[in-house]
């Protein structure tokens, strides 16, 4: 059984709780497979030499989210051909695709983690109440070790955009 965290983050202040450990900088980046839109199994090994900026939300129909996942999208191009900025949350690969096209959302890698959550367990960011992801943003170098991790205490509120670039380029 998966450690719980409870109290592991909160939702418009209410706390709940986070199922799986709590990754720290200098951890190795634990496998994880989830789905990507062509509803193929996606592992860590997919990004292999890249640097990865993953970035883990509740759902892409949601005001927060869409804000968080239009930034990243837009900084993408200034973090190099060598970064991978892939976004992970249960819902479907069918919704995420869609919210992707209609957002024009093109540089950010949509994952779907709603046949198991894998990833959510793996990285410690499956809220047990909700069956959703919270939010939180991690960077992992080529050799996939971790440089950079936030669980962002609030889901309501938005990640701390300028210390993940500033961890994806010097990682990169």
């Amino acid at each position: 059984m998966a450690e719980e965290r409870q109290g592991g983050t909160t939702f418009l202040g209410n706390p709940l709780t986070l199922v799986g450990k709590e990754l720290l900088v200098g951890d190795k980046a634990p496998a994880f497979n989830v789905l990507n839109g062509a509803l193929e199994s996606t592992t860590l090994d997919d990004f292999q030499g890249k640097v990865k900026v993953i970035c883990t939300v509740p759902s892409l129909d949601t005001p927060t989210c869409d804000t968080e996942i239009r930034r990243f999208n837009q900084e993408a191009s200034s973090l190099g051909a060598n970064v991978a900025v892939l976004t992970l949350s249960l819902d479907l690969p069918f919704a995420q695709g869609r919210w992707c096209g209609a957002a024009g959302v093109e540089d950010v890698t949509p994952l779907s983690d709603h046949r198991d959550a894998s990833f959510g367990e793996a990285y410690g960011t499956l809220v047990k109440e909700l069956r959703l992801l919270s939010r939180a943003v991690f960077v992992v170098d080529s050799q996939n070790e971790i440089t950079y991790a936030e669980y962002v205490s609030e889901i309501a509120d938005e990640p701390d955009y300028a210390s993940a670039l500033a961890a994806a380029k010097s990682a990169s």
